[in-house]
């Protein structure tokens, strides 16, 4: 038997209760994994609360480092001792031992450490994919990134800043300010204290920004188009403070012939090559140094709601881990 986080029906953090299960031996094309650490991010709050509907009981949980312990039939390129990690699920990653597919995990290099990737592989992967594959950051562009100092704020700024360009960030606090300045934001704004559009349009010289990459959703959404330069791109990608509001198609061309996206991780890195690709470019960007990852906050795998409250409450910067 081990230990696990299993969700038997939804709601607060309470519903995240630890259980004693049993591990299978892997099926074909799949590996058992004795897991390290686990990344805690705000989708597994989505999947607990039940606004991102998933079959029950589950274990909440999409990404994680850890060495296998056994590999199943069909499956060449893994071995028994092997570190590995995986960014993009499936569910399970709360958990101190679990099978996953072969092709859902990929090799760690040797100079990076459980807790730095535990934590931060799939928000860098999104952050890859905001500013590699649905947008290619250009050096000299000037973008607009809301919580800055999150997870992957902090990982997007500093990638964004190597890349050449110009982010201005929002955040909550001065202190969160503070850290999302350090980590590669050339200008910031807190968002409660200040007119988010009016420093924006300030800093451009009333132009606008080419990208607003949103994550916060319900707050910020609509005022964000009004930061967008002609043919912006506003770029919703989560829902921290709620679903962001209904919108009239029609009011982005007299907001200067916006586009507006909707982007889903997995339809960026869902196939074998681009997850690849994907990770490649970030082990990549974090070993020379441009990107540096810091764990923010670690708790044992029983303190799972503790993590879920503190993140929800918006208590934490940069990653999350669970450690078993």
């Amino acid at each position: 038997m081990t230990k696990a986080i299993v969700c038997r029906e939804t709601g607060g953090p309470e519903v995240l209760k630890l259980e004693a299960v049993t591990v299978a031996e892997p099926g074909d094309g799949q590996v058992k994994i004795r897991q390290t650490v686990a990344g805690v991010n705000f989708i597994d709050t989505y999947h607990r609360s039940g606004l991102y509907p998933v079959p029950k009981p589950f274990t909440p949980g999409l990404e994680g480092v850890g060495i296998i312990d056994a590999v199943g039939a069909g499956v060449i390129d893994l071995k028994v001792g092997d570190r590995v990690c995986y960014g993009n699920g499936p569910l399970g990653g709360y958990a101190e031992e679990r099978l996953i597919q072969a092709a859902s995990v990929v090799k760690m290099p040797a100079k990076l450490k459980d807790e730095q990737i535990g934590g931060s592989l799939l928000r860098g992967l999104t952050a890859w994919y905001l500013l590699r594959s649905l947008h290619t950051i250009k050096a000299g562009e000037t973008v607009l990134f809301h919580a800055a100092a999150g997870g992957v704020g902090l990982i997007f700024c500093q990638w964004a800043k190597a890349l050449g360009a110009i982010v201005i960030g929002t955040a909550g606090s001065k202190e969160k300010a503070e850290l999302a300045k350090a980590n590669g934001c050339a200008h910031t704004i807190l968002y409660k204290e200040e007119d988010f559009v009016a420093q924006v349009k300030a800093i451009t010289g009333g132009k606008g920004v080419s990208v607003v990459y949103d994550g916060v959703g319900k707050d910020t959404f609509f005022k964000s188009l009004d930061c967008l330069e002609l043919r912006g791109l506003m770029v919703s990608f989560g829902n921290a403070s709620g679903p962001p509001p209904a919108i009239e198609v029609g009011s982005l061309g007299p907001k200067g012939s916006l586009f507006i996206t909707r982007p889903t991780l997995g339809h960026y890195v869902g196939a074998r090559a681009d997850y690849g690709r994907a990770c490649k470019e970030f082990f990549d960007v974090v070993l020379s140094g441009a990107v540096k990852l810091e764990v923010g906050q670690s708790f044992s795998l029983e303190q799972a709601a503790h993590a879920h409250k503190d993140l929800e409450s918006r208590r934490t910067t940069g990653s999350t881990i669970l450690t078993m």
